[in-house]
C-alpha cells in the first residue's frame, strides 16, 4: 500500500484546511486509515481514524474541529480541520492499517510522508 499525503500549508488562527490522503496499491487489505500529527521533539499523537466500516473517532483535542471522510471510489481520504489553533501547528501524516491472509493474518502499517501544517496566531 502507498499513501500520499497532501494539502498542508500556512493559515492563520480560525481558519480551515483539509488534507488528503490517496490510498495506492492492495486497497483491498485496509481496515482503517489513521491521521497523525508529530512537533518536532515530541512523539507522533493520533488524531483522527476511519475504519472500514466508516466509523470514525478523534483525539479529544479535535473533537467537534476535525472531520474525516472518504470516497472509496477515488481511493482517498481527507482530514478537514476547521478552527484551527497554534497548537494544531504540526507535521501531518496518514496510515493505512492492513490485514491480509497468507499462510496467518499478517497486519501491517504503511504511512504517507508527512504534510506541514503551519496555523499562524
Amino acid at each position: 500500500v502507498q499513501l500520499q499525503a497532501s494539502g498542508g500549508g500556512l493559515v492563520q488562527a480560525g481558519a480551515s484546511l483539509r488534507l488528503s490522503c490517496a490510498a495506492s496499491g492492495r486497497i483491498s487489505s485496509i481496515r482503517a486509515i489513521e491521521w497523525y500529527r508529530q512537533i518536532p521533539g515530541k512523539q507522533r499523537e493520533l488524531v483522527a481514524t476511519i475504519a472500514s466500516n466508516g466509523n470514525t473517532n478523534f483525539a479529544d483535542s479535535v473533537k467537534g474541529r476535525f472531520a474525516v471522510s472518504r470516497d472509496i471510489a477515488k481511493n482517498t481520504v481527507w482530514l478537514q480541520m476547521n478552527s484551527l489553533t497554534f497548537e494544531d501547528t504540526a507535521v501531518y501524516y496518514c496510515a493505512a492499517d492492513t490485514l491480509v491472509l497468507g499462510d496467518t493474518w499478517e497486519a501491517a502499517r504503511y504511512w504517507g510522508q508527512g504534510t506541514l501544517v503551519t496555523v499562524s496566531s
